[in-house]
């Protein structure tokens, strides 16, 4: 729009407190609206009220209620409110703000969609369309009254521009003709159809529409004169056989007579049925009463007889087709096509179901060859028919189906779920909710049980049969069963199952800390304040490092009952100074920054080798143990006696060194048989020796630690990398 402005709607105190209500709804709309919008314009230069007008009268043509009519003003409110859920909510009810919202987000999107490929057609850009449709479909899902608005309003804008003989954007006209039309044809809105149908293709092909209508126009006169014939001889000669009808003429639109001109190669004079009447009667028995009357009394062409009352169309069109000639003193006439119908298959061909699902007016009507039993079964049927519209679109990219990677399916609300291609109702229980999914131990689709690893069918309705607790089975992460397609599907069955082992691993850790505690007799100790004084943030980020075995108890017994000894002073000659000594002391060829001849030692709990970056400690009375830089117990440490920290580096290795160095792998996999087989024949190959092995299994995890002997850790993450591949291995780590 332009000059667009955004306003906080006032909100008086009685407005707020009033319960919205359908009376006047219409005018209270309008008056809501027209504040906002009046002098305001669309992108294609009508005025916005007289548009909001305009939608609102084809939405009552359709055979939309007072209610529907009013949302077509509250969607083009929207823009110029800063809260629109809120306000419209306030004076309307819930029911309308999503509606109008949930339009004007549709909007926007197709907008967007077109302004991306103004230099391109819609035909050609099948990307496109097929995230526009998608999203077209998934909004009609969830409010199907967005359905006739959209409609409703590109009729309109087409309208607009032939009346103010103004250019369409070829990406609006062809998307009409592509898209909207399609979906106007199948949810039976055939007047729409037609309608878009011929504007549209007056703007795509405007000398050839030309060309049509002049040679329907010159015929004109002539024409009607011979219908008008036609209509009262049959409607006075069906009264006389008893059945009572309503004949009238009815007008070709001119796209069906150009597709039907190029789909079968017709010249404009060879096309059947541009000399069409329609017969409405009361009931079925006359239906067939009427076309046996019109088969005695003129000639039928045999071919293009079609009955849609015994088989209807997908989308619940019925009636009868026939094409006959008039025979008259030997002389063969013109073709004309007759159609035969009841008055509740003429109400549905002229305006579909929208009219009677768009407000819960379903009632018991049947619907595409189904009786429905109410209104739930009625919106089935229409979400089924927008379904079909998708798939329509599909089959004409070349044969190639635009939507050929996702499937839709029904919740039991009626609601649209898109899924990718294959999915099974495990997938769909995970796209309606997480905690669904984990408790998913059956489905329906459409009303039969089947198994969960049964692929999806578009249109199908799936019911979850659940458990009230539980988790996933292990056998969904296995890709042969076919249980999970979605990939968003399997991340969360692989976090449910990470959670449990992160919460095994807690306990683990928990129990360990709980007993130390009891052992040195602090159970009132806060486990938060111990976690706090260790370096930790929580107790959880504790109990997990320790249930892991990353961190020793040592340093919380260390922390509960300090040793009395005092730090050493300078003389006892640690003392970190500027020089540096040439020569390695102790263990593993360290060299302590500024100390010569001081025994080191090789802590434990980090395990570090060459080329690891290290710290060393000064402990009392065992000389400098040295850590690796990101251990946690040097961490701790350090916190507790930072001026104990002392600089040490590796050494330059001597001629004819070889030293190894004891380092722990920690390997993380699914339990199967031959797995340390596999995982220890890995290390053989890298010529490693193995000199200790721990194992865990909890149900069917695998947790591992291998102590090998290294001489340089650099080269252990190629090695890691190896262990990694083998089959069930989650993770492969140095500790």
């Amino acid at each position: 729009m332009s000059g667009a402005s955004v306003v906080d709607y006032p909100l008086s105190a009685a407005t707020a407190e009033r319960a919205p209500v359908q009376a006047n709804m219409l005018a209270r709309a309008r008056a809501f609206a027209e504040p906002l919008i009046a002098d305001e314009t669309l992108d294609t230069g009508e005025n916005t009220l007289a548009h909001a007008d305009a939608v609102a009268t084809v939405v009552a043509a359709m055979g939309g209620s007072e209610a529907m009519q009013a949302a077509s003003y509250l969607v083009y409110s929207c823009q110029h409110l800063n809260r629109p859920l809120e306000v419209i909510a306030k004076v309307f009810g819930d029911n309308f703000a999503a509606l109008a919202v949930e339009t004007t987000k549709l909007v926007h999107v197709q907008k967007q969609a077109r302004s991306a490929t103004a230099s391109a057609h819609l035909s050609d850009d099948t990307g496109t369309q097929t995230e526009n449709v998608r999203k077209m479909l998934l909004a009609f899902s969830r409010d199907l009254r967005v359905v006739m608005l959209r409609l409703a309003s590109r009729l309109q804008t087409l309208r607009y521009a032939a009346a103010s003989k103004q250019p369409v954007p070829e990406g609006v006209a062809r998307e009409s003709l592509q898209v909207f039309a399609p979906l106007a044809n199948r949810l039976g809105i055939w007047q729409v159809k037609w309608e878009i149908e011929d504007l549209s293709f007056r703007f795509l092909e405007p000398e050839t529409y030309k060309l049509i209508a002049r040679l329907l126009d010159e015929k004109r006169i002539e024409r009607e004169g011979y219908v008008e014939q036609l209509r009262s001889r049959l409607e006075r000669e069906l009264a006389g056989e008893g059945v009572k009808a309503t004949v009238q003429g009815r007008p070709k639109n001119i796209y069906s007579i150009v597709k039907k001109m190029r789909g079968k190669s017709l010249d404009f004079a060879q096309v059947f049925d541009i000399l069409a009447l329609r017969v409405v009667v009361a009931d079925v028995k006359d239906c067939y009463a009427a076309l046996a009357w019109v088969h005695s009394h003129f000639q039928p062409i045999t071919e293009e007889f079609d009955d849609y009352i015994a088989r209807p169309k997908p989308n619940g069109y019925q009636s009868l087709h026939t094409v006959v000639r008039e025979v008259v003193g030997g002389h063969v006439g013109k073709p004309i096509e007759i159609q035969i119908r009841t008055q509740e298959m003429h109400d549905h061909a002229e305006h579909g179901v929208a009219a009677h699902w768009a407000y819960k007016e379903a009632g018991q009507k049947g619907y595409a060859g189904v009786w429905a039993g109410g209104e739930y079964d009625a919106k089935i049927a229409v979400l089924r028919q927008l379904l079909a519209w998708e798939r329509d679109l599909s089959g004409g990219s070349q044969g190639q189906g635009l939507f050929d990677d996702r499937i839709y399916v029904l919740t039991p609300d009626a609601a649209i779920v898109e899924l990718p291609q294959g999915a099974t109702a495990v997938d769909f229980a995970y796209s309606v909710h997480t905690s669904l999914g984990h408790r998913c131990r059956g489905a329906r689709v459409d009303g039969a049980m089947v198994p969960l690893n049964t692929p999806l069918q578009n249109g199908q309705t799936v019911e979850i049969i659940a458990t009230k607790e539980g988790g996933p089975s292990r056998d969904w992460l296995n890709a042969e069963l076919g249980y999970l397609v979605s990939h968003r599907a399997r991340a969360k069955v692989r976090a449910w199952f990470n959670a449990q082992i992160t919460h095994e691993t807690v306990a683990r850790g928990r129990e360990a800390v709980e007993k130390v505690l009891q052992r040195e007799g602090r159970t009132a100790l806060k486990l938060d304040d111990l976690a706090s004084q260790l370096g930790f943030k929580s107790s959880e980020q504790l109990f997990e490092v320790v249930g892991k075995d990353e961190f020793s108890l040592r340093n919380i017994e260390v922390l509960l009952r300090p040793p009395p000894e005092p730090v050493p002073s300078p003389e006892d000659g640690v003392v970190i100074k500027k020089a540096r000594s040439g020569t390695s002391s102790g263990k593993g060829g360290v060299l302590v920054v500024g100390v010569s001849s001081l025994m080191t030692q090789l802590a434990k709990c980090c395990k570090p080798a060459p080329p690891d970056a290290i710290r060393g400690f000064v402990t009392r009375g065992h000389g400098v143990s040295i850590h690796r830089a990101d251990c946690s117990s040097f961490r701790v440490m350090a916190t507790r006696d930072g001026e104990r920290v002392i600089d040490v580096e590796w050494g330059e290795p001597r001629a004819g060194d070889a030293s190894v160095y004891a380092v722990d792998v920690a390997v993380e996999a699914t339990d199967r048989q031959g797995l340390l087989r596999d995982i220890s024949d890995v290390f053989a190959r890298e010529k490693m020796n193995v000199i200790g092995v721990q194992t865990q299994s909890v149900k069917g995890t695998a947790w591992m630690t291998f102590t090998i002997e290294i001489g340089d850790a650099a080269r252990l993450a190629q090695v890691l990398a190896v262990a990694a591949a083998v089959p069930g291995v989650r993770s492969a780590r140095r500790r």
